[in-house]
Formats: C-alpha cells, sequence, structure tokens
C-alpha cells in the first residue's frame, strides 16, 4: 500500500481514497482536540487562486507539506467581538454531529481560523469600517485590532469537516473554512520566514493547487471546495464530514 494512492476522480471515491492511505498508528490514542483552517480565495482572475503555505522541514507534524493556515481554539477565541455574525446556517451546520451543540463553539472555531490566519501569514481578515474592538483578550487578538481591523465572520463559508484517525501522533476535529481575499483588511510583512512555521507562501490556481505536495486530507478538501464553487459556494449546500470508523473513513453530508 501506498502512501498517496492516485487521486480520486470524483466526490464519491473521496472517502475510499482517504482510507487507502497508509498511515503510522503506533501512537497512543487520544481524544481530538477542536480546530479551524482557513482557505483563502482570489477570483480576481478567470481561475480561482488558492493561498497554501508549505511547512517548515523540520516540523516533526507534516514537515515540508503544502498546507491552509489554522490550528486549535485558544480560550481567547471564546471571547472576542467581531463586527458580523456567522450566518445562521452555517452555525447550524458546525452545531450538527457534536455532544454539547451552542453558539459558543460555531464562532470560537471561525475566530481561530482568523487568528491563525493572521499568525501563521500576516494576513487580517475583516474590517477597518467600525475601527478596533474595545478591550480585546490579551495575546494574539490585541495584536490583531491594533491594526485597526475588526474580525467579520459574515462571509465565511463552512467547507469541510474531518477528524484525524486514531492512533495518530496528533489529532484534530477541524473545520474548514474558506473566506474571500477580497475580505483582507490588512497584511503585515515579514511574517512568513525560513525560521517561522511556514516557510513560503504561495497563491496558485485551484487545480495546480491539487499537484502539490499536500496531506491527503487537504487535497480531498480541495477537492470538495472544487464542488463548492461549481454550486455557487452557497451556505445551504451539504458540508462533507470524514472521519474513520474501523479503519474506513466515512462521508457524511452535514
Amino acid at each position: 500500500m501506498s502512501d498517496k494512492p492516485a487521486s480520486p476522480e470524483n466526490i464519491n471515491q473521496l472517502a475510499e481514497y482517504l482510507t487507502k492511505v497508509n498511515r503510522d498508528r503506533s501512537t497512543p490514542n487520544m481524544r481530538p482536540k477542536n480546530a479551524a483552517t482557513l482557505i483563502l480565495l482570489d477570483h480576481s482572475g478567470k481561475v480561482p487562486k488558492v493561498l497554501m503555505g508549505k511547512r517548515h522541514a523540520g516540523h516533526k507534524f507534516m514537515p515540508g507539506k503544502f498546507v491552509f493556515p489554522g490550528g486549535r481554539i485558544e480560550a481567547t477565541d471564546r471571547q472576542m467581538n467581531v463586527a458580523g455574525a456567522l450566518s445562521p446556517i452555517v452555525e447550524e451546520k458546525l452545531n450538527k454531529r457534536v455532544k454539547r451543540p451552542s453558539s459558543i463553539r460555531p464562532r470560537a472555531l471561525a475566530l481561530a481560523a482568523i487568528r491563525e490566519t493572521f499568525e501563521e501569514t500576516g494576513i487580517l481578515l475583516g474590517t477597518k469600517e467600525y475601527g478596533a474592538a474595545i478591550a480585546p483578550p490579551p495575546g494574539p487578538w490585541t495584536d490583531f485590532v491594533g491594526h485597526g481591523v475588526l474580525p467579520n465572520l459574515e462571509n465565511l463559508h463552512f467547507i469541510a469537516r474531518a477528524i484525524t484517525p486514531p492512533r495518530r501522533p496528533k489529532r484534530f476535529d477541524t473545520a474548514f473554512f474558506s473566506m474571500d481575499a477580497s475580505e483582507i483588511a490588512h497584511t503585515i510583512d515579514g511574517v512568513v520566514t525560513a525560521d517561522t512555521e511556514l516557510v513560503e507562501l504561495v497563491w496558485i490556481p485551484l487545480p495546480e493547487a491539487r499537484t502539490l505536495d499536500l496531506p491527503p486530507i487537504t487535497g480531498v478538501v480541495l477537492k470538495e471546495l472544487d464542488q463548492r464553487i461549481a454550486g455557487g459556494m452557497r451556505h445551504e449546500l451539504p458540508v462533507p464530514f470524514f472521519y474513520e470508523i474501523r479503519k474506513k473513513w466515512q462521508r457524511e453530508e452535514l
């Protein structure tokens, strides 16, 4: 069994593709942590471009792979003010198949995606129309609003959800979001260097992005994103949920 089987041709084969991927399962099992990642899309040309970051080769987790910026929820993500709320449809879908549905978790996931994008790329997503937030939580959010930007969740799209299989070195229950590049309110230069978590950022046409050295789930989500763009990026479209049962991946729609 190869580490990376042949890429699937359609979404009906995505779960089968993930099942065929060879994985190290030598780590004691752990509960997955809630996490979020953000796919930035540039629709200014004929072919949509996506922002990908290359992980540092020295990382133990996915070294050298191209990924979307993202990471786990932090406590301050539950406290940050926003300019505009999540779509009720997005909030509803984020609350499906969770033990304790609430308005807090979806909002925290969305803000985690925006914060991680800021920390890893220097890109601030939101608006300067209302000025900075008053008394933001300490840490990265204080730095964020220091540039006069308030995060805005109104135009955030929920693309996919995936849970890392058992006995992997790190496990996440990840929400994949997408936002248009027109939502960029400010950019800080010099955040991505040879010594940072992401050592390179590239805006790449969506079809070409799938040819990069990607983690399997990233390639799968790009395939799902393609389908969603074709469907008009409507919030009402079903959101795929990938998880594993007895070493066989499932694709459920939320």
